[in-house]
């Protein structure tokens, strides 16, 4: 199966090098020519969980060179989810017939671009790797997590299962008949807790233990999840049961507990993406959340509120701190939450 993984930062260089590792030829491509010379000259290198290897690099070359005529049988769209958005379109010319689109980002991205250039071609996934890119060409494997693809008008697909025995060769690989769920699944976690964190500028556990933060969280969770049923959505339960019991109930407090267990201590992503001023996936995680509330009549001001703290603190207009969250909740109970 021609392969070219797009984006070889954490994810697609793990996946990348693993691949290739197991005998498989894999082409990458990166954002420019110097970074596709620098990984030519140094290969890639992985640590961490599923063991240490290294492996040469010289099918690695700018995106743009791919799209002079060569044809792939599957693309993996490994890069941040507005760069997905940006050259999928480009990226369908290189299919050969029958080939597929695997966007393994947050959020919305595989539903976006699925609409965009039909189910035919878009086959969904999310990532639950923990992945680290020390620095371009090094890369640590941080958990024993796995990839999950399937189709997204459910149900299961000899393509779907192709792609998962394929790409299991390099990594832990499942598959799903539900992936809408499980993306919704994810995507709850994402907006009540990566979120949060970020703009809070703490781990889950910290900003959990204050008013301000519990209510917050408990708000977005519920409100997200509306969304999820209101889109016809069934999500199903990954790490925790995704379907929250009713708040102030000890059933509440038993399930918080589960995904304190799961999170709790975890560094958000996104305020990585603030202290690297790096873009950040918001609008394909709370802002997604939000453009599908409105499509289905679902009110949604505490994501909305979040999306806009999200976006000032990326303007350099506010910095991560508890402050928000106090800020966020004000402006959602005045909405009515």
């Amino acid at each position: 199966m021609r392969t070219l993984i797009v984006g070889v930062g954490a994810l697609g260089g793990i996946v990348g090098a693993r691949l290739q590792a197991a005998g498989a030829r894999v082409w990458l491509a990166t954002r420019d020519a110097a970074s596709a010379d620098r990984l030519r000259r140094s290969g890639l290198r992985v640590s961490g969980v599923g063991g240490e290897l290294g492996v040469d690099a010289p099918d690695v070359a700018p995106v743009e060179s791919y799209l002079a005529g060569s044809a792939f049988d599957l693309v993996v769209l490994a890069t941040k989810a507005q760069d997905a958005i940006d050259v999928a379109p480009k990226l369908n010319s290189i299919l050969a017939p029958g080939g597929t689109i695997l966007p393994i980002q947050n959020g919305g991205v595989s539903r976006i671009l699925a609409d965009r250039l039909g189910g035919n071609v878009v086959l969904g996934a999310l990532s639950n790797l923990g992945a680290t890119m020390r620095e371009p060409g090094v890369y640590e494997q941080r958990n024993a997590g796995h990839l999950l693809v399937g189709e997204l008008e459910g149900g299961t697909s000899e393509r779907a299962e192709r792609i998962r025995s394929w790409l299991g060769r390099a990594v832990e690989v499942r598959g799903t008949p539900n992936l809408e769920g499980a993306v919704w699944s994810k995507l709850l976690l994402n907006c009540a807790v990566t979120t949060l964190g970020a703009i809070a500028g703490q781990a889950m556990r910290a900003y959990v233990e204050t008013a301000e933060g519990r209510a917050l969280f408990d708000v977005t969770y519920d409100e997200s999840l509306a969304v999820a049923k209101a889109s016809g959505a069934g999500p199903e339960r990954m790490i925790v049961d995704p379907i929250a019991p009713a708040r102030n109930t000890p059933a509440r407090e038993a399930w918080l507990g589960e995904v304190l267990a799961g999170y709790g201590d975890l560094k958000p992503s996104m305020l990585q993406d603030f202290e690297r001023g790096r873009p950040t996936e918001v609008d394909f995680i709370n802002g997604y959340v939000a453009d599908v509330g409105r499509r289905h009549g679902v009110p949604t001001p505490a994501n909305d509120a979040i999306v806009r703290v999200v976006h000032a603190i990326t303007r350099g207009e506010r910095t991560p701190d508890a402050a928000n969250l106090r800020d966020v909740l004000a402006e959602s109970r005045r909405a009515g939450t």
